[in-house]
């Protein structure tokens, strides 16, 4: 009997879904929210410490890289937030389907560009 599996995978040539590459960006903007709402929240413990320490942090936030930095952690929030609506809805047995995973990973990505867009506008 010859075994007809692959001996060396390339894993740079294997073709990933739609759904799945929207699963994994979830992983991951996770792991960004996270690391980012605990800066955030130093932040804001530098920032309640004593005046001074108010005025610098609320001078620094007003460079364009660190509302670049806070744009990057809220559009983090919000897809993690829109994609994990969609994994809510696939819980209780909406959008299960072979069919409905393209269309779920579609709708995911234009409502989270769509509030990232908003995000930026509503930052600067």
């Amino acid at each position: 009997m010859k075994d007809k599996r692959p001996v060396n995978l390339d894993i740079t040539t294997i073709h990933m879904p739609l759904a799945a590459l929207t699963s994994i960006t979830h992983r991951i903007s996770g792991v960004i929210v996270f690391v980012g709402i605990a800066i955030l929240l130093w932040l804001l413990d530098v920032s309640l410490s004593d005046e001074e320490a108010f005025n610098s942090i609320s001078v620094s936030t007003l460079s364009g890289f660190a509302k670049f930095l806070v744009w990057g952690v809220l559009a983090a929030l919000a897809f993690h937030m829109v994609a994990g609506v969609k994994h809510l809805l696939m819980d209780i047995g909406i959008g299960e389907s072979h069919s409905a995973g393209p269309l779920g990973a579609k709708l995911t990505i234009i409502v989270s560009t769509v509030l990232i867009i908003v995000l930026g506008v509503w930052i600067w």
